[in-house]
């Protein structure tokens, strides 16, 4: 039997995060995070990675945050990276350790690639790393690299992060080398787990404001010193972790109203495509957030 998990998706600031510790607390589980950001230490207010300590709790060492343990959240340095596949393959540990200690494997998070090779089991083609090529490309900007991306595979938006370099690098080099699409190439394996999805939503307007209240909540919290303190341990601006909106743009450009209002665009923008990444998805069951932040009982 496969092991029964619950997962709760959505955009960036919807209330996943809220919504996944009353769950925990009211059917004894544990969270496992799904967002590629707050995978990473250092970096913490820009990511919306809530406070929390390490510890034990349940028999396992965890981050806690409100007396719930929080799994693959605040575990790597931000110079390091995960593939989505290393992710899953953490993922599935930390569901059967949860399964067997007696508690429920909760997934909480924004990023669908995660979400999507946990559920469906994408297999991808088998291209070696083809270095003459990187080499080639190492000079050309995200801009350049995605556009060449299109034209070989158009619907390579609707299923790659396109404001990640190595992904959209990664699907051009086999695009390339196959004469295929990328997306063409995908198909599923056996499936590892039983989900059940719920998506937080809120009118299109509504999530904006929350968005742009959040951001201002992490300016005034301190984002700017977060990303002074995180240089000056010696990480570098292009390292995976500064890829996250705003890290890089406040080491730049610093505090000034226009960075700001880009951020909160960006920041926007990326949520429109989170959600129309999980609205292709029907097997979502979604709940008005409204419901959710008034306390209200949908679960």
């Amino acid at each position: 039997m496969l092991p029964k998990i619950l997962c709760i998706v959505g955009a960036t600031s919807s209330g996943k995060t809220s919504l996944g510790i009353r769950i925990a607390k009211k059917y004894s589980g544990e969270i496992i995070n799904a967002d590629s950001r707050q995978i990473y230490k250092k970096i913490s207010i820009g990511t919306g990675k809530p406070e929390g300590e390490w510890g034990m709790m349940n028999g396992a060492y965890a981050y806690i945050v409100q007396d719930v343990p929080h799994h693959l959240m605040d575990v790597i340095e931000p110079t390091e990276s995960w593939t989505v596949t290393e992710w899953r393959d953490e993922a599935l540990k930390k569901i059967s350790s949860i399964i067997e200690r007696g508690f429920v494997p909760i997934i909480v998070g924004g990023t669908g690639l995660y979400i999507r090779a946990l559920i469906d089991n994408p297999q991808y083609p088998a291209v070696p790393p083809q270095l003459g090529f990187r080499s080639a490309m190492e000079n050309k900007t995200l801009e350049e690299i995605s556009n060449m991306l299109l034209r070989l595979d158009p619907d390579a938006e609707q299923m790659i992060d396109m404001k990640n370099p190595r992904r959209v690098l990664r699907a051009l080099e086999v695009a390339t080398y196959t004469g295929k699409p990328f997306t063409k190439q995908q198909y599923m394996g056996e499936p590892l787990v039983d989900a059940v999805q719920i998506g937080l939503e809120w009118t299109r307007e509504e999530l904006y404001s929350r968005i742009d209240s959040e951001i201002d909540s992490m300016i005034a919290r301190g984002w700017q010193d977060e990303v002074r303190a995180v240089l000056k341990t010696g990480v570098q601006i292009d390292c995976p972790a500064m890829l996250s909106i705003g890290y890089r743009e406040l080491a730049r450009d610093g505090m000034s109203r226009l960075n700001i209002e880009k951020i909160k665009r960006d920041v926007r923008q990326y949520a429109k495509r989170q959600l129309t990444w999980f609205k292709h998805d029907k097997r979502i069951t979604w709940v008005d957030g409204v419901r959710h932040q008034t306390g209200d009982k949908f679960f």
